[in-house]
């Protein structure tokens, strides 16, 4: 789930863009700040830029390549250090209840794996609950190992020999264009050749959206927070969306044409992570899903 913030006139702000600005204000450029979030500084400069539209007005003086905070980002990291806290502070909560419950905390870098996950669990443990966060995969990785989440999805097996890793899912990108667009009748599509369109995009997506904001730094995104809005739009906007071959979002809406995406970046191998000394129906449930996918 993306955690957002209203703020201001309606408009929304997610947690992700108050830890990015916690960094730039921390780092002083924008290139230090990327490294410390291990994103790409055109990515970190794209966000920067949708906060302060969003905010409407700038949080930061630029003199030379350093970026300073001015008077309404002075206020704005206030009030995201408070936020920041608070959802900290929930977190923690909640992951008391899910240690007394049978519930399992999973962090996961995209919905997609987390429904194969589910999937696999309903399967052999029915009753089992989960409870789900959308985590950069550093925090993922982090919470695996602090034991903030029983089980993590991650798109690289865990750097740590303790953690135990195994495969889950692959996950493929392909765009959704209407039938009469130039690109419709190709077998397959460079993600260049789709850079500068404008696209109808979902938020809940994970890494995905940075992928995206990464290598089509052209085009722009018509972004729906809510899934049913996005499904109507894609069936009667003339926009090109992305569509996966997950099952639970595998259909095209009528009238559009799938083009498989061919660069490494519309393609993702999915991780399930076990930090051993946790939970008895983690570890089962990661020996299950082992099982059934290997």
């Amino acid at each position: 789930m993306r955690q957002t913030h209203k703020w201001g006139s309606e408009r929304q702000v997610d947690f992700e863009q108050l830890r990015q600005l916690e960094a730039i204000a921390r780092e002083g450029t924008l290139s230090a700040a990327a490294r410390s979030l291990h994103l790409s500084q055109p990515a970190l400069s794209r966000s920067l830029q949708r906060l302060e539209a969003e905010l409407r007005q700038p949080l930061f003086d630029r003199p030379g390549r350093r970026l300073v905070l001015n008077e309404a980002g002075r206020i704005a990291l206030d009030h995201a250090g408070r936020l920041l806290r608070e959802e900290k502070a929930l977190r923690a909560v909640l992951g008391d209840l899910a240690r007394r419950t049978r519930a399992l905390r999973v962090g996961t870098v995209a919905p997609a794996p987390l429904w194969r996950l589910t999937s696999l669990i309903v399967e052999r443990f029915p009753g089992l609950v989960l409870t789900s966060q959308s985590l950069a995969e550093e925090e993922v990785e982090e919470g695996i190992v602090s034991g903030e989440i029983d089980l993590g999805i991650s798109l690289r097996p865990h750097p740590l020999p303790s953690v135990r890793s195994a495969w889950l899912m692959v996950e493929n990108l392909a765009v959704a264009l209407p039938a009469g667009h130039a690109l419709a009748d190709r077998e397959q599509v460079a993600v260049a050749e789709l850079d500068g369109e404008t696209f109808l995009l979902l938020a809940d997506i994970g890494f995905w959206r940075e992928r995206c904001d990464r290598h089509l730094p052209h085009s722009q995104f018509v972004v729906q927070e809510d899934r049913d809005v996005f499904a109507q739009l894609a069936k009667s906007s003339p926009l090109p969306h992305f569509i996966t071959d997950a099952p639970a979002l595998s259909a095209p809406a009528p009238g559009r044409v799938v083009v498989p995406i061919r660069d490494a970046m519309a393609h993702a191998t999915f991780y399930l992570l076990l930090c051993p000394g946790g939970r008895r129906e983690a570890a089962d449930v990661f020996d299950w899903a082992r099982g059934r996918t290997s």
